[in-house]
């Protein structure tokens, strides 16, 4: 079966969106303070990182949208990037960073995160692999994504990360070329959502991951995905044709839930030629 691809029932979208309190306690020991009058305009949310002993706060605007607001494969990957740092050398992203750094020291990770939305992971992976992270989302979520930055600069700061913030339309290479492509690992969680967004997520996958010959040759892709319709097998599928796909970790459904978050890699099908003709 083609990674990402499933034959189970159409799933409620309404009864996976979000983790229920339970899952988050266990998972990620994060709470909810809300602040100001008006509780749907401001909610700031902490989330306790254990492998630096350091709180992350977010702030969520869920009165202007879904990219204001946390999903649950932001919390699968902030997770995954805090068991990396507490062992570096037993976690489901150990391989790609091994393979990122040759085993050796090396400078900086260069890491660009897209469909960013509060910022939550960019932030998390700052702080804990001591990356320059650029994290991306339209336009209009530019001010909270960098509001959600500036507040944590402390974290990230104290443990040698940066973070910057910038727009980035998916299909567009205008918005490619400005970013650019000096990037050693790209991340994003819950970004296949839409499916008129398919062709340009894909298509700025296409040029991020140098299947023009250009740029970086071993940059990588991590998605963290939770599977809410059949029509997200479509996504997939068309992945497959471009990129080697594959499934580095499944997390546990909830409860009063049959599927959990799994997170992918994606890496350009010239990478895998180069590679083995390398070896």
């Amino acid at each position: 079966m083609v990674d990402g691809e499933s034959n189970e029932e159409e799933t409620d979208p309404m009864t996976v969106l979000l983790p229920d309190e339970a899952e988050v306690e266990i998972r990620s020991t994060t709470s909810s303070v809300l602040v100001d009058e008006d509780a749907q305009k401001q909610r700031l949310q902490e989330n306790h990182i254990h492998s630096i002993d350091t709180t992350v706060v977010i702030r969520q605007l869920p009165s202007q949208g879904l990219s204001f607001q946390l999903w649950p494969a932001a919390t699968t990957l902030v997770t995954l990037l805090d068991q990396l740092r507490s062992h570096p050398t037993n976690s489901p992203l150990s391989p790609i960073l091994y393979a990122l750094s040759n085993g050796q020291d090396h400078p900086p990770l260069r890491i660009l995160e897209l469909g960013s939305g509060t910022g939550l992971v960019g932030i998390v992976a700052a702080a804990t692999l001591s990356a320059n992270v650029t994290v991306t989302d339209l336009p209009h979520v530019i001010p909270n994504l960098q509001f959600n930055a500036d507040m944590n600069s402390h974290v990230w700061g104290r443990h040698g990360g940066t973070v910057v913030a910038a727009p980035l339309r998916w299909g567009e290479a205008q918005d490619v070329e400005l970013i650019g492509r000096e990037f050693d690992l790209i991340l994003a969680s819950d970004v296949v959502y839409h499916d008129h967004l398919y062709e340009p997520l894909l298509r700025t996958l296409r040029m991020l991951l140098c299947l023009d010959d250009v740029g970086n040759k071993k940059m990588v892709f991590v998605m963290a995905h939770l599977r809410r319709w059949k029509k997200d097998s479509a996504f997939f599928r068309k992945a497959k044709k471009l990129f080697q796909v594959e499934t580095l970790h499944v997390d546990c459904p909830p409860p009063g839930s049959r599927i959990g978050v799994v997170t992918y890699s994606f890496r350009g099908k010239s990478q895998i030629l180069n590679n083995n003709n390398a070896s």
